[in-house]
């Protein structure tokens, strides 16, 4: 699947993406009679960011955009009509996994870019320098917010508990709703294994962990299974006393912690010590054709610099993941996420639930029709160089270049997952606008569309509209991409953080029952 780098210089009211599909996208609204194809004029009320078809497509005939099948026809479609939900739907066909046809050297750049980061003892580099507080259980969460609250700086009134720590970027409580309650097998090595990678982020100077005393996922247990002894402090409401004696230990620690953890500074490293997230949420029918295919510019631009950009969401690959095995750099590698892509189906099936149920009504209103148009569009994040490795939810991220890890759809939980194996920065795209913030990691907000981005210029930090306007290209916009990330990762606060996002959205992928 490719765009073009370029839409137009005199932007038309639609876009074509590849010359063998029969529908077209409106730029804006486009009410009855526009001329959208030669002879083909609208029949009814197309919303922006909706598809038109610019052809007759018959009953059960496969509906192509981006040169792939997005779905099959329910019904007659006439040239002029409007394409979604009413006339489009699922169907299965067969997919050509063609194994690591589409291997390719990558070009490594002569001299890599640098960004100021963080060099850690043991080698590794940072963009942030947090104080962490991890909690084993939901009933230790409150503590761990009132030590975290006492630390909190406000973005509107200007209090600053940190004022004396320039840099310190914060202390963040990070809690869930489970560790208890729940089987000793999968789900608790899940957490765990969430737990840990947390634990041993570079973006954090210091951790505490704080559990109630008697929950299933006990800290013991834990730090011996995640190899955590010597990496963290570890407090038990029970047996410290209770909420007012552990809140004032968790504070103590804090106040010790923060003189160590200012003493940092920042050098020239490479941009190869970059791990970036890919991420999406409130996309639209903009997604695919501007701010995805400019971020997978930006990762193809890292990968190139020695970096890794981590693409994930496996319910939003599903159906596009026959080009990523393409890339696949061994079979190993490629079937590996296609047994991904068959749990998932086992998973839905087990759950009563269908992998077309994914796209939200949000994502719907803007235009996506089914999941395999969304996955189409959202695998554009990861660019064009080859896959590297592919690995299960919150697994630690060895391998450079572009990597797949397993995660559910939904992006805090996808993100977490990302952070806990090792990413130290986000990129997320949006067309309806998304506010997430992913602490320790900043997160960069990429909006589709010019329209949403001025509406919600506080929270987006570049406009990727600027490709639909004409006035970009992707390679252009990519390049912007590129060139933030690395102010980022020296130290530039993103919208996000200017708003302090991050502490909430950390949410782990909860597996099984709730006993």
């Amino acid at each position: 699947m490719a765009l073009s780098t370029a839409l137009s210089t005199a932007p038309s009211p639609v876009i074509r993406l590849h010359p063998d599909d029969a529908v077209l996208i409106a730029r804006t609204m486009l009410l009855p009679g526009v001329e959208v194809a030669k002879g083909v004029t609208t029949s009814e009320r197309i919303p922006a960011g909706h598809k038109v078809a610019i052809r007759p497509i018959a009953v059960n005939e496969p509906i192509y955009r981006y040169g792939q099948i997005i779905g099959f026809a329910t019904q007659p479609i006439a040239p002029g009509q409007h394409v979604h939900t009413q006339n489009c739907g699922m169907g299965d066909f067969d997919r050509d996994y063609a194994y690591g046809v589409d291997v390719k050297p990558t070009p490594n750049v002569e001299l890599p870019a640098t960004f100021m980061g963080i060099r850690r003892s043991d080698g590794r580099v940072a963009t942030r320098n947090y104080i962490g507080l991890l909690t084993s259980v939901n009933c230790s969460a409150h503590v761990a917010s009132l030590v975290a609250d006492v630390f909190k700086r406000n973005p509107f009134s200007g209090h600053d508990p940190l004022a004396d720590y320039p840099n310190v970027d914060g202390v963040v409580a990070l809690t869930h709703k489970t560790g208890c309650g729940m089987t000793q097998d999968e789900p608790l090595t899940l957490l765990r294994r969430t737990l840990g990678g947390y634990a041993r982020h570079v973006n954090f100077s210091h951790v505490v962990v704080l559990g109630l005393g008697c929950e299933i996922n006990q800290i013991g247990g834990l730090m011996q299974e995640q190899k955590l002894a010597g990496r963290l402090r570890e407090m038990q409401i029970q047996e410290i006393g209770g909420t007012r004696k552990t809140t004032e230990a968790g504070i103590a620690f804090v106040k010790e912690a923060l003189a160590d953890s200012n003493k940092v500074t920042r050098e020239e490293v490479s941009a190869s010590e970059l791990t970036v997230a890919l991420q999406c949420g409130g996309s639209d029918g903009y997604s695919g054709i501007s701010a995805n295919p400019a971020l997978g510019a930006a990762s193809d631009l890292l990968v190139r610099h020695g970096g890794t950009v981590v693409l994930s969401e496996t319910p939003e690959t599903y159906g596009a993941e026959h080009l990523l095995t393409r890339r696949a750099v061994s079979r190993e590698v490629g079937e590996k996420l296609v047994g991904l892509m068959r749990w998932w189906e086992q998973y839905c099936e087990r759950e009563g639930a269908e992998m077309n149920a994914n796209p939200s009504p949000g994502n719907k209103a803007g235009g996506l029709t089914t999941i395999l148009e969304k996955s189409l569009g959202a695998m554009a994040k990861a660019g064009s160089t080859n896959l590297v490795d592919v690995l299960n939810y919150a697994e630690a991220i060895t391998r450079k270049g572009f990597v797949f890890m397993d995660t559910p759809g939904y992006d805090p939980v996808a993100a977490t997952g990302q952070v806990a194996g090792g990413a130290n920065m986000v990129c997320f795209t949006t067309g309806r606008g998304s506010v997430f913030g992913c602490k320790p990691a900043p997160s960069i907000k990429l909006a589709t569309n010019t329209p949403m981005f001025k509406r919600m210029e506080d929270d987006m930090d570049i406009n990727c509209g600027t490709v639909l306007d004409g006035d970009e290209t992707v390679q252009e916009c990519g390049q912007r991409i590129f060139d933030l990330m690395l102010k980022t990762a020296s130290g530039q606060r993103t919208k996000s953080e200017s708003f302090d996002f991050g502490g909430a959205e950390f949410a782990p992928w909860v597996l099984g029952a709730t006993m």
